[in-house]
């Protein structure tokens, strides 16, 4: 069931690549950021690189991983993957599924047992801004 929205990001595109794709025909890029972030309450630095491919042309695929570094001490790694699509002025928009392993006991351990779903947009100039909300079984 979808819940509660978690958490957000703002932040900054720090590199992009244009990688060998294996078919001259479509596009695989790399990207890294680093936001400021708040998960359940917790705030907290936010770094993470995904790989973008271009399935068919307009369709784009993506995986990532990251690390949030909250400023309580307490830390999670999570990986996910999504779609999307470039818009016309450059921006970029992706929906992707999370998932995140945190300590077993603190305020981030209940991001152990959801899947977080993740509405992310970027802009031409490299700002990005995400929501985060729950998807408890």
């Amino acid at each position: 069931m979808l819940g509660e929205k978690i958490g957000e990001e703002n932040g900054k595109v720090t590199s992009r690549r244009v990688l060998k794709s294996g078919d001259p025909r479509y596009l695989k890029l790399e990207i890294s950021y680093e936001a400021q972030a708040t998960l359940y309450g917790v705030s907290g630095m936010q770094m993470g690189t995904y790989e973008i491919f271009e399935r068919v042309p307009g369709q784009l695929y993506g995986e990532g991983q990251g690390v949030f570094m909250g400023a309580n001490g307490e830390g999670a790694i999570w990986n996910g993957h999504g779609v999307g699509q470039f818009s016309a002025d450059g921006s970029m928009s992706f929906a992707a599924s999370v998932t995140v392993q945190a300590g077993a006991d603190g305020s981030l351990s209940r991001l152990n047992g959801v899947l977080m779903l993740l509405d992310h947009r970027s802009t031409p100039d490299g700002a990005i801004h995400s929501e985060f909300s729950e998807w408890k079984v």
